[in-house]
């Protein structure tokens, strides 16, 4: 007796098409690119299969990205990293700096995990650095922009 594709997971195939779809492209890449593999050869029934993907989950911790606005221009990657390390383990700090001259524009960008982002925004929005309030609060996606124009064609 063959097992039909219903006794198969297609509520993960669901979920994995949602995350690749809509924007979370980070985030499908770095939760189920080794799993995909896996379910290539996935011929089991959801009840048997689904304590394997529970413990594969179970070790992934989100991390949530923010956006730190107000810098002053002398803040280093190193100052911001020891500024947020005292509210949780920080995974990447990017500065942005401007193109051209290669100086600092005045914000930039901290990665932790979803608790000590959490943390880290109530306590350090509105703290002093070096005289200047910073503004922290969770990074937004970027909007699409279509090449610069100011406006849709109109001939």
């Amino acid at each position: 007796m063959s097992r039909t594709r219903s006794t198969r997971v297609p509520w993960l195939r669901l979920v994995i098409f949602r995350l690749a779809c809509h924007g979370h492209r980070a985030l499908f890449r770095r939760l189920f690119r080794p799993l995909t593999v896996t379910l290539a050869k996935l011929d089991e029934p959801l009840g048997a299969c689904a304590p394997a993907l529970f413990s594969y989950f179970a070790g992934v911790t989100l991390v949530a990205k923010l956006y730190v606005g107000n810098l002053p221009f002398s803040a280093t990657d190193d100052a911001v990293r020891e500024l947020f390390a005292k509210h949780g383990t920080v995974e990447k700090v990017a500065l942005i700096t401007d193109r051209e001259t290669g100086r600092p524009r005045g914000f930039g960008f901290v990665e932790m995990s979803n608790a000590d982002a959490s943390r880290a925004m109530q306590a350090l929005n509105g703290a002093d650095m070096d005289g200047r309030a910073l503004k922290v609060n969770e990074a937004q996606d970027r909007e699409q922009s279509n090449g610069g124009s100011r406006g849709p064609r109109r001939y």
